[in-house]
């Protein structure tokens, strides 16, 4: 947690390192009148669009690594991080961020495959008719990510266009920490007596609901490794199996959302951004990410959740605050 925060406090010294640098570079003399005009399709268009350095696609590709397996909200800690860099605030580089924020995913996605690379192998084993319980569990996987599918299709317009804000953010962080501080004690306990449902044993039924309830984590802020970990929690796992099974699902559920942002965002994202900054992004999402999946794995071993409680209610109320004293932009 203070890594996270001082993480913060950089990220907040640094945008405002980059505002003074922006102020002092874009005032530039007013063209001459004898000047060539601007072709017709031009007219309107910024003269100098929102370009994401390298620095800071590597900053959001960390950002996006640490967080997105954790129980706290990549796509929120996304969001805040581009917004205290300037980033995605105005309409001609928002969906370009939008899309970056997605499909720089695939860093984080890579890097689960190669730590769960047994899973994975009994996976495609059992599609070959070679492994019972590895085409139970790509099954149960299949299953599990139906309803996000459905419905990230039917509503991912609107989820962009309303939720995409700090203020819901901070909402769904607040909340949802408290739900972990109100059911950690129950789990530690359960946990203590042994019982628990292996991930062997899962049934697509389980499967299922524990997918409706990873539609939750549409809303930013809320968090989809925390909800499919409840999820898993609510059918029975034991917790280092909801967690097995919450990292397999999201493999799939990033996936799909990353190739969907990608092809429906990516010239724009491209075109803006370039190649070098994706590269970066997924670079160092990819060794965050296993660095922080392989903390937690062995953090979950002796602890229980409720640190990721603490760390999400601090974590609203200082945003709130800096939110309503106008220091972040909260849309």
């Amino acid at each position: 947690m203070k890594r996270f925060c001082r993480l913060l406090l950089s990220l907040y010294l640094l945008h405002g390192a980059a505002v003074h640098a922006l102020a002092t570079s874009s005032a530039e003399p007013a063209p001459s009148p004898s000047a060539t005009p601007l072709p017709q399709e031009a007219v309107g268009e910024p003269a100098n669009p929102r370009v994401m350095t390298i620095i800071e696609a590597s900053i959001i590709g960390v950002v996006e690594g640490l967080t997105e397996y954790l129980p706290v909200s990549s796509t929120g800690h996304i969001i805040l991080t581009q917004r205290i860099m300037g980033i995605g605030i105005t309409e001609e580089d928002k969906e370009a961020a939008d899309a970056f924020a997605i499909c720089v995913q695939l860093g984080a996605i890579i890097a689960v495959l190669g730590i769960f690379f047994g899973h994975v192998k009994n996976m495609i084993l059992g599609l070959c008719g070679r492994n019972p319980d590895g085409l139970k569990l790509a099954i149960n996987i299949v299953v599990g990510f139906l309803p996000a599918m459905v419905l990230g299709l039917l509503l991912n317009d609107l989820i962009k266009a309303y939720l995409f804000g700090l203020w819901p953010i901070v909402a769904a962080w607040f909340v949802w920490g408290l739900a972990i501080l109100i059911v950690d004690k129950k789990w530690r306990t359960k946990e203590a007596s042994g019982e628990g449902l292996p991930l062997s044993r899962l049934r697509w039924q389980q499967a299922l609901l524990i997918g409706f309830m990873q539609c939750l984590a549409m809303w930013p802020g809320t968090s989809r490794s925390l909800v499919t970990i409840l999820g898993g929690q609510l059918v029975g796992m034991k917790l280092k199996d909801a967690v097995t099974y919450s990292f397999l699902l999201g493999t799939a559920t990033l996936g799909a959302s990353t190739v969907y942002d990608f092809l429906k965002s990516g010239d724009v994202m491209m075109a803006l951004y370039g190649v070098t900054p994706l590269i970066a992004g997924f670079a160092c999402a990819f060794v965050a990410a296993a660095a922080s999946v392989a903390w937690m794995l062995s953090y979950l071993n002796r602890h229980g959740l409720a640190i990721f409680g603490y760390y999400r209610i601090i974590l609203a109320v200082v945003i709130g605050i800096a939110v309503a004293a106008g220091h972040i932009q909260a849309t």
